[in-house]
């Protein structure tokens, strides 16, 4: 049976008592990563083999011993630790081989922390949670807002502090997989875009929010506030806080819209197919980068995978080569420019609203729009040719 993880993430506010743990344990966190990444590469040099998890548990046992203000670190917080540094160093080994193999990937040795803002606990007798409390060994009982019910086992608990100076409790749980069902829902297409946020084939189409747009110039004003503190001065630390607090409520926001326009679409649709695109090549393009990336397209394909899972929804990305180019009538490719906001065939005489075109192909291309008894797609038939200039604003709840 196939495990289903789920992580939820709840505020907290610990006691300036526990914030001084906290941070104490942070610090001491910083320093035995710092530490292993050290003899890991002095292992390396000396004997020409990988420091191991397992080697570093065994090194951070004896450690302790010899130190004990590192006995304050609960020992699963240590393991953590560990953890991160072997995988760090694991992930450092696949990226050499991958350029070895030809592929365009950056190396990144590991490196050293200037600081640690969480701590993990890998296991559950590290922490118990309670019903508006979560205690954590060696911290103490930490109030958060429980929100909502967690279901499935408990497997790991994390306290992060934000650059804001906020304090996040995330909890991860697996359950059983769900069996596969159908929603018996329309099947649709989507093209996503900067004008309209995402067309879909049926006509709909979800307005682009531009939720930078309205807290940009604020936000220049204190990044041109901060550029003017004294390095290190209290001042400067607070204009920090403040700039990141503006940052955070950005973030926010858009999750918020990404979270309620993807629920919306798998409770609504058994099948939605759209078009994998390069994001990273994409915003290389100096004027639209701020643009694609405000748009965050690839967190709300994630959002539509990861929730279309229990809503009897299907999601598959498809190439999206030629979308905008093909007539969805006729199947005529031609070029057109970025520019040209409807798509007419020079074949068949179609007009229709470019990114409609684009989302009716792209539908055409997963293969649902229909097939003949040889197995080959059908393209679906369209009414006469009309300019679709506004479709039904998608419904999102605030």
């Amino acid at each position: 049976m196939v495990i289903l993880k789920t992580a939820y993430k709840f505020r907290a506010y610990p006691s300036q008592i526990q914030k001084s743990r906290l941070h104490h344990q942070m610090s001491l966190s910083k320093q035995l990563c710092n530490l292993l990444l050290e003899q890991s590469q002095k292992h390396f040099k000396d004997t020409g083999k990988t420091f191991t998890k397992y080697d570093m548990n065994k090194w951070i046992t004896k450690f302790k011993r010899k130190n004990p203000d590192f006995n304050e670190l609960h020992s699963q917080v240590c393991q953590n630790v560990a953890d991160r540094v072997s995988k760090g160093y694991k992930n450092f080994f696949r990226r050499i081989r991958e350029r070895k193999q030809g592929k365009k990937v950056r190396v990144g040795f590991p490196r050293f922390k200037s600081y640690v803002s969480s701590l993990t606990y890998p296991q559950d007798n590290g922490f118990k949670i309670e019903r508006k409390r979560i205690s954590l060994s060696k911290i103490g009982r930490i109030n958060f807002v429980n929100h909502r019910e967690i279901e499935g086992k408990v497997k790991t608990a994390t306290i992060k502090q934000t650059k804001s100076q906020e304090w996040y409790v995330t909890i991860s749980v697996e359950k059983d997989d769900v069996p596969i069902f159908s929603n018996n829902k329309p099947q649709v297409g989507m093209d996503l875009g900067l004008k309209e946020y995402a067309t879909l084939s049926d006509g709909t189409k979800i307005s682009n929010p531009r939720i930078s747009n309205k807290s940009i110039d604020k936000l220049k004003t204190i990044q041109r506030r901060l550029s003017k503190k004294r390095k290190g001065g209290r001042n400067r630390r607070l204009a920090k806080i403040k700039l990141a607090r503006i940052s955070e409520h950005i973030v926010r926001q858009r999750g918020d819209f990404l979270h309620k326009t993807s629920h919306n679409l798998v409770n609504s649709y058994s099948f939605i197919a759209y078009e994998e695109l390069k994001i990273a090549n994409m915003v290389k393009n100096h004027n639209l980068a701020r643009q694609i990336t405000d748009v965050s397209w690839g967190n709300f394909i994630q959002y539509l995978c990861y929730k279309a899972e229990n809503a009897g929804c299907k999601v598959v990305g498809v190439n999206p080569e030629n979308t905008s180019k093909t007539c969805s009538g006729c199947g005529n490719i031609q070029d057109i420019e970025l520019s040209e906001r409807t798509y007419l065939c020079r074949r068949c005489g179609l007009k229709i609203d470019r990114d409609l075109n684009a989302s009716i192909n792209i539908l055409t291309t997963a293969g649902l729009a229909g097939s003949n008894a040889s197995g080959d797609v059908v393209r679906p038939q369209l009414r006469e040719a009309v300019v679709v200039e506004s479709g039904t604003k998608f419904g999102v709840s605030r």
